[in-house]
């Protein structure tokens, strides 16, 4: 385990946190066995943690349109783009656990165009890349080759949308140097105990 501070920035005591934040913490921990460091480092400022995780929630806990590990693969895809060393590593062990593949969220941090993907979900990261990297160059034409592949409009909206909050998670991470947590790292890729 790593012996290196999780943030540039103070990390309260869980019992000094808000009610609502500790309960969520914990609720996180008992389902994943130990507490993700993204939680404990956005503790500080509780308004913006309860509206980063409601967003995220909003974003990523859909049932219906993009499947969860599409969802996972976007912001993979994204965040290795904008080099987020947390989240690739974290998002990268909820893919690789979401698809059931150990080799899946390496590949698409790497080069997604290179990716055991289908055409479909390649389409579906060129137009997460657009918008990581050229918003402002998205056109018409890029939604109707989602629409070809069979995107719907929700479905072209949560890519971007999903892309957009990762590029100010993946920022605010850089920023305050926001290290993945070590439990991270095998996740998905051997059986679990």
């Amino acid at each position: 385990m790593s012996e290196q501070a999780i943030s540039n920035y103070p990390i309260p005591k869980l019992e000094d946190m808000p009610d609502d934040i500790r309960a969520l913490i914990l609720e996180v921990q008992e389902k994943s066995g130990f507490i993700p460091n993204i939680f404990l480092a956005l503790a500080h400022r509780p308004a913006e943690f309860r509206a980063f995780f409601a967003y995220h929630d909003a974003l990523m806990e859909k049932d219906e349109g993009l499947t969860k590990a599409e969802r996972e693969m976007i912001v993979v895809a994204t965040s290795g783009l904008n080099q987020c060393q947390y989240c690739v590593v974290a998002h990268g062990a909820i893919l690789r656990i979401r698809a059931k593949n150990p080799l899946i969220a390496d590949q698409i941090a790497v080069n997604y165009r290179k990716s055991d993907i289908s055409e479909r979900q390649r389409v579906m990261l060129d137009f997460a890349a657009k918008v990581c990297k050229q918003a402002e160059e998205v056109s018409e034409e890029d939604y109707q080759l989602l629409r070809e592949h069979g995107f719907t409009e929700d479905d072209i909206w949560d890519i971007g949308a999903i892309t957009a909050f990762f590029g100010l998670s993946n920022r605010m991470v850089n920023m305050a140097s926001i290290r993945p947590n070590d439990e991270f790292y095998m996740l998905g890729r051997v059986p679990r105990k």
